[in-house]
């Protein structure tokens, strides 16, 4: 009792400093186009002008289908989308009848090495909507150019990477994970800038294949 007492008389002192809470995210000027996601999300979408790391277990389980609305919208406001290295082949018309622009949608082939440093360069230029890549050997240094190239350019940048990833630190402001069957996908926020991460799954049903 005594140990109560004490505790709660330093707490009226108005000489202990208390520190802060984080301020509130500005909203974010681009929605998910999840509800659940962006209900879940500080900013109410993705993060602005930041590296979006998104980790996935294999191929097909709707990791694409997290992006198409964004995108749809950026490449309606004349916005260009850049993709770097994609290891399959773009199947445009899928992406157009998710209200991609496809005069907006740029696809850029090149080998591990120099799709890192195209990413990079597009990022830091300012010039595109969102550049997106699957850089699938990165380290944290090369993850954290991207996420600085981000910051510089205000331009949101998304990595797709192998859930092998998951036990390495990232620099990246949004972390995701996708896991399970491409008919029960398991959407997963695993660190984001400005609040803790929900500790439950995000209800996420994906477009059809694409």
């Amino acid at each position: 009792m005594a140990a109560v007492q004490a505790l709660d008389s330093l707490l009226r002192d108005p000489r202990l400093w208390r520190g802060q809470d984080n301020p509130p995210l500005p909203p974010s000027r681009h929605a998910t186009g999840f509800t659940a996601l962006d209900d879940a999300l500080p900013a109410g979408g993705w993060p602005e002008a930041s590296l979006v790391e998104i980790l996935f277990s294999a191929d097909g389980l709707g990791e694409l289908s997290l992006l198409l609305p964004t995108l749809a919208a950026l490449s309606s406001d004349d916005r260009p989308v850049l993709v770097v290295a994609p290891p399959y082949r773009v199947y445009a018309p899928a992406w157009q009848a998710a209200g991609l622009q496809l005069s907006q949608l740029h696809v850029l082939d090149a080998n591990p090495k120099d799709a890192l440093w195209a990413m990079e360069q597009a990022l830091r230029a300012g010039c595109c909507g969102a550049v997106l890549g699957w850089p699938m050997q990165a380290d944290d240094n090369s993850l954290r150019r991207l996420q600085v190239a981000a910051e510089t350019g205000q331009t949101p940048g998304f990595a797709f990477r192998p859930m092998g990833a998951l036990s390495n630190p990232s620099p990246a402001a949004l972390r995701l994970s996708l896991r399970g069957t491409d008919s029960h996908p398991e959407l997963r926020i695993l660190k984001c800038r400005g609040a803790l991460p929900p500790s439950r799954p995000i209800p996420f049903h994906p477009y059809p294949r694409h």
